[in-house]
């Protein structure tokens, strides 16, 4: 009919013809900006390296770990969101505050409850395991005088850096002053893939100046030299597309170099201010007993 004749460009625009088809022009700095997201849910790769004082055989675990870990969530992780995007269109993806939740809903009928738990369980374990390998960071910090000692301490009976977790869930209260998670991911993502970056270049310039050193673990250059080529195009496109939030997040950075100052660059530090750190560490360690 007329009316369809008429409408069908709209009923097209609504419903893509492919699951995969794109709804709006492509754009370089979003699609950095896109996978700089989309890298959050991989971000447990290098959590393995901070334990790795306290892992049995590291040089034999370690790269075992690595290498059957990331294979295997990269599998779950992109036939998962295959299984979303093929189910489901853009527009509902979009509208929806739960993915897997509406994927449960729309394809599992009765037993659409399994999905908020496994969500709540996959949570649930990427904070364990965030909030058990960022604090040794702090710990590690505090142990080479760069923070106080009091984040060095561990507990006497459990023998875990209570501390250094402590310090790590009032940083992560303070993230989380802002409301939109998707800012969120972009401060944390940006900053990340920075740091990453400048260790993968320290590896190579270390490499290259010390090439004598002991390496119990030792890789082909190639490896590294490709991740930053990628590193270089996400940063680069992503403080293209969002320079305030890139920015906002580099601000958020620099305000760790007055601690670098204060812990590390400042030597000749006049006795009351050790006095002052040595009773604030006592009185802090007395009130934890």
């Amino acid at each position: 009919s007329e009316v369809d004749m008429v409408c069908k460009p709209i009923y097209y625009w609504l419903e893509p013809a492919h699951a995969f088809d794109p709804f709006q022009e492509y754009d370089v700095g979003l699609i950095a900006l896109a996978f700089l997201q989309g890298s959050f849910a991989y971000g447990g790769w290098n959590f393995l390296n901070y334990v790795t004082e306290e892992l049995v055989d590291p040089y034999v675990n370690l790269p075992r770990a690595i290498f059957i870990s990331i294979p295997l969530v990269t599998f779950v992780y992109v036939f998962a969101n295959i299984a979303y995007v093929t189910a489901m269109s853009p527009q509902e993806l979009l509208a929806s505050n739960a993915v897997a939740v509406t994927f449960g809903e729309k394809l599992l009928g009765v037993m659409s409850w399994i999905m908020p738990i496994s969500v709540a369980l996959s949570t649930f374990g990427g904070v364990n395991g965030s909030l058990f390998t960022s604090s040794r960071l702090f710990f590690a910090g505090a142990r080479e005088g760069h923070l106080p000692s009091l984040l060095a301490m561990i507990h006497v009976k459990r023998c875990t850096p209570i501390p250094a977790l402590l310090f790590t869930c009032l940083s992560t209260l303070l993230m989380l002053c802002t409301s939109d998670m998707y800012t969120l991911i972009n401060y944390v993502g940006f900053i990340n893939y920075l740091f990453y970056g400048v260790t993968v270049a320290g590896q190579i310039v270390l490499r290259i100046k010390a090439p004598d050193m002991h390496r119990p673990i030792r890789i082909s250059l190639v490896w590294p030299v490709i991740y930053l080529l990628f590193w270089a195009f996400l940063l680069i496109f992503s403080l293209y597309s969002e320079p305030i939030v890139c920015g906002l997040g580099m601000a958020i950075m620099l305000t760790g170099v007055p601690v670098y100052f204060l812990g590390v660059y400042w030597d000749n530090k006049p006795e009351c201010f050790n006095s002052f750190v040595g009773t604030a560490t006592l009185f802090l360690y007395l009130t934890s007993i």
